[in-house]
């Protein structure tokens, strides 16, 4: 019984395994398994291989017959999309297309409320590094063990029969994110007046309207906790958000849960990464406290984002009482039943009344891609000197200050054994001045905690952005490419006509670009007041060096 296809657009292969595919082209599909927004047929040619999904309609199937030819039960019929985001099949068990089975793969990979205090980070998983889908991602060249990893640009392999093993990362993010379905019109949800995410005109072009109601948030130093008698054990964060003054308790885990939802809710927005997790040690000193500097810059780049800020789920997670579990379960499954995620997210979109330059957009996502390998290329550079640089303070610089001073101070009891009362003075201002070589080299080896530890942490949350980026361009990019096929095609005569390609086109152009800005803003923020305390902090040291040198240099004034 063969299952059938026919094409809606053009399709041009471009990578070994794929085939090309002609509208309205007849295709037999090898299998009704969506593989990353990708089937695998074979066209009218007899070429097999791959094609988008959403690129064609499954049509119907050739139904069975006996061996004297007579027709076996209905025939089906299959449906690739409609109105309301999932395919449609006219009898149980039938074809389920691209939207559907994203979705039905997220909410089944939810669990229940009953399992939401589970120690998946605090026992077993997290001394294997993390859940399997953290492990072993790499993205811009950064070993990655959160759920970013798996979330951008992870590409998975078919399943299906034939072309095992191919890549199918070339469309994936752009119909799993549900950009695609919603340039074809196939998003469909309730938007309420609080659910608009408004993009206005800014001096430098499209940017996200201002949260009205700004807010910070404090991370305290946490707490070790257990439960289970004492069986089970972990560290709990007091957060206390600006505009509520009250304190909640989060682990870990809540943190995690939250970016998992973030990252399906918003998929031109750059979710920042989380402290990745750690095999052992989870509760020495120096673990817990760069975790907590990295929840820092996490906090601080959540609450300064327009749209993040002001999100239910986060709001849920900053203000729903500590104490309070039926309410933060309730908020839970509110959030993983949000209809506004994937391609239903664009609908929430209000863009600015004049429609951006296609041409123009284009041009300013290019730009931005150089801009973000360049930056990506320099951040590694800046990461690897820096850390060597710290590596010969701390062993060393430390070492050779330590030398000079021992030097001195044998030196001064070497003339110790002069017996003149008259160089007395003399011998201990040399050993004092041993004593402050000796102090140097413990300067040298505490300050990388000062001033280049902070650099670091701040590199390490702009690799995470820079790790988003590749994907929340993709989604443009698939975007724009849609609307050039319809004005090639002639599909759509009046490209500003509401409901149009365009239109839908511009709505992500808009939201992109804006998410563009606001990463170079907050860039030129962070980098500013990192560079100022940097620098700050240099100059207090070798203030605090000059100190002592010139505390021993008055010692040889008495001699």
């Amino acid at each position: 019984m063969a299952l059938r296809a026919r094409a809606l657009y053009d399709f041009t292969s471009e990578n070994p395994g794929e085939i090309s595919v002609k509208e309205n082209e007849l295709l037999t599909l090898c299998s009704e398994e969506v593989v990353d927004g990708w089937l695998e047929g074979t066209n009218s040619r007899g070429e097999t291989g791959l094609f988008p999904a959403s690129y064609v309609e499954i049509t119907s199937t050739d139904p069975p017959q006996h061996g004297n030819g007579t027709t076996v039960g209905p025939e089906y019929h299959y449906y690739s999309r409609d109105s309301s985001n999932e395919s449609t099949p006219t009898h149980s068990g039938g074809y389920q297309g691209p939207l559907q089975q994203q979705r039905h793969s997220f909410q089944t990979s939810q669990g229940s409320d009953d399992d939401w205090d589970d120690d998946w980070d605090d026992g077993t998983v997290e001394e294997h590094g993390g859940t399997p889908e953290k492990l072993g991602n790499v993205q811009s060249g950064y070993t990655n063990t959160s759920t970013s990893a798996s979330r951008r640009g992870s590409g998975q392999q078919s399943k299906g029969t034939g072309t095992v093993g191919k890549n199918l990362n070339r469309f994936s993010t752009f119909v799993k994110s549900g950009g695609e379905a919603f340039v074809l019109g196939e998003a469909s949800g309730l938007v309420r007046d609080g659910d608009k995410i408004v993009v206005v005109m800014g001096q430098s072009g499209p940017q996200w309207e201002d949260n009205p109601y700004p807010f910070t948030c404090l991370i305290d130093d946490p707490t070790k906790q257990t439960k289970f008698k004492g069986i089970k054990s972990f560290m709990s964060y007091g957060l206390t958000p600006s505009h509520t003054q009250n304190l909640v308790s989060r682990r870990y885990k809540h943190f995690d849960w939250l970016y998992a939802r973030l990252v399906e809710k918003f998929p031109v927005i750059s979710v920042p990464h989380l402290p990745e997790k750690q095999a052992t040690g989870r509760f020495e000193e120096d673990f817990i406290t760069k975790r907590r500097k990295g929840l820092i810059w996490w906090m601080n780049h959540m609450t300064s984002h327009p749209v993040l800020s002001k999100c239910d789920v986060f709001q849920h997670f900053l203000t729903c009482s500590s104490n309070d579990e039926k309410a933060w379960k309730q908020g839970k499954r509110k959030a993983e039943k949000d209809d506004l995620v994937g391609a239903n997210f664009f609908l929430t979109i209000s863009p600015p009344a004049l429609p951006l330059d296609l041409q123009e957009v284009e041009s300013k996502v290019d730009g931005f891609k150089s801009f973000t390998k360049k930056m990506d290329e320099n951040l590694i550079q800046v990461n690897v000197t820096i850390n060597e640089f710290a590596r010969k303070q701390i062993t060393g610089f430390k070492k050779e200050y330590q030398r000079v001073g021992q030097a001195f101070r044998l030196l001064s009891q070497a003339f110790e054994f002069d017996q003149q009362v008259y160089s007395a003075t003399l011998n201990k201002a040399m050993a004092h001045t041993g004593e402050v070589y000796e102090t140097i080299g413990d300067y040298f080896a505490e300050q990388p905690r000062q001033d280049l530890e902070p650099i670091s942490d701040l590199l390490a949350i702009y690799q995470g952005h820079l790790a988003n980026f590749p994907d929340i361009i993709h989604v443009q990019k698939g975007a724009l490419t849609k609307a050039k096929e319809s004005q090639k095609h002639g599909e759509e005569k009046d490209g500003s006509s509401a409901g149009g390609i365009n239109d839908r086109c511009n709505i992500i152009s808009c939201a992109t670009l804006a998410e563009i800005q606001h990463f170079h803003y907050i860039r030129v923020r962070d980098f500013k007041a990192q560079m100022q305390h940097f620098l700050q902090q240099q100059i207090t040291f070798f203030q605090k060096i000059t100190g002592k040198l010139e505390e021993a240099l008055d010692m040889y004034d008495q001699a």
